[in-house]
C-alpha cells in the first residue's frame, strides 16, 4: 500500500514538473514577457548568462548621427542561430528606454514597457540570423543614445544587453 502511494506521488509529482516546463517554454516561444523591460534578461528557469564580450551578434547603424525625429535603420547581425531577442534605444546619460521602432521584421512585434513601441522581441521561435528595424527619435531632443539587444541562443543560453556605439544627437540651429 505504501509503495502504491509512493508511486503515485512521483508520477504526480514529474507531470506537474513536466507540464510546467512546457508552459513555461511555451510562454516565452512568443516574445519576451513585460517583466524583461527593465534589465533586459529572460526569465527563464536556469538559464545561462555568457558574457557581453563573447557573442556573436553585432548591432549595426549607419548614422552616428540624428536630429529628433529621425529615423534610424537598426541591423542586427549574428554568426550563429538565435530564437529569442529584446532590442532597445537608451538614452546614454540615464539608461532610459527611448524612442519607438517603426519598421520590424517578420518573427517579430512590438512591446510597450514604457510608451507604445518602444521594444522589439520576437514573436515565434524560428531561427534567425539578421534583422533589420528603423528606430524613430522623440520629436524632443533627449540626448545620445545606444541600442541594446539581449538575445537568447536556446532555453539555456543567452547573452545579455549587447550594445551598439553611441548615436549622437546631432544640436539643431
Amino acid at each position: 500500500m505504501e509503495d502504491g502511494r509512493n508511486v503515485h506521488l512521483v508520477i504526480t509529482g514529474w507531470a506537474c514538473t513536466t507540464l510546467c516546463l512546457v508552459s513555461y517554454t511555451a510562454a516565452f516561444s512568443h516574445g519576451a514577457s513585460l517583466s524583461a523591460c527593465a534589465d533586459m534578461m529572460p526569465k527563464h528557469l536556469r538559464a545561462q548568462l555568457h558574457s557581453p564580450r563573447n557573442n556573436y551578434i553585432t548591432i549595426h547603424t549607419n548614422m552616428s548621427f540624428y536630429v529628433p525625429g529621425d529615423k534610424v535603420p537598426v541591423t542586427v547581425r549574428s554568426s550563429r542561430d538565435f530564437m529569442g531577442f529584446l532590442l532597445q534605444a537608451r538614452k546614454a546619460s540615464n539608461d532610459e528606454i527611448a524612442g519607438t521602432f517603426v519598421f520590424i521584421p517578420p518573427g517579430s512585434k512590438l512591446l510597450t514597457c514604457f510608451e507604445d513601441g518602444d521594444t522589439v522581441t520576437h514573436s515565434d521561435k524560428s531561427l534567425k540570423r539578421n534583422l533589420s528595424f528603423v528606430w524613430k527619435a522623440p520629436d524632443q531632443p533627449i540626448g545620445d543614445i545606444k541600442f541594446f539587444i539581449s538575445v537568447v541562443q536556446s532555453y539555456f543560453v543567452y547573452w545579455a544587453r549587447i550594445e551598439s556605439a553611441v548615436v549622437a544627437q546631432q544640436v539643431q540651429n
